[in-house]
């Protein structure tokens, strides 16, 4: 067999961006996510299953997160999907700090 049939060995700087985004990148995504959940997800019966659910699914979000940084090839959709989740929650929850705080509705 030719040496062009053997997968090649993964380049140190493709290594070092999966080991990041395996570790550090699935934990940060996955508190992102957690962050923005509540914001999402309906309050339910008790008023407080949109804060329960975030921390029950914790850790399948981040085994979901960093088994696909570490078994997908195509490192760029890992990004990717890391990325899109971390922006679209992270944007979530500053649209929430920055609109101020919520009206009463109390009349002066």
């Amino acid at each position: 067999m030719s040496p062009r049939h053997y997968p090649h060995p993964a380049q140190p700087r493709h290594r070092w961006a999966r080991i990041l985004l395996a570790g550090p990148g699935a934990i940060v995504v996955t508190l992102t996510l957690l962050a923005g959940m509540p914001l999402w997800l309906p309050g339910g019966a008790a008023g407080i299953d949109n804060l329960a659910f975030p921390l029950v699914f914790a850790p399948l979000i981040w085994a979901m997160l960093f088994f696909h940084a570490c078994l997908d090839r195509r490192l760029a959709r890992v990004a990717i999907v890391a990325a899109a989740l971390f922006l679209v929650h992270g944007g979530m929850v500053a649209s929430r700090f920055m609109a101020g705080p919520p009206e009463t509705g109390v009349a002066r």
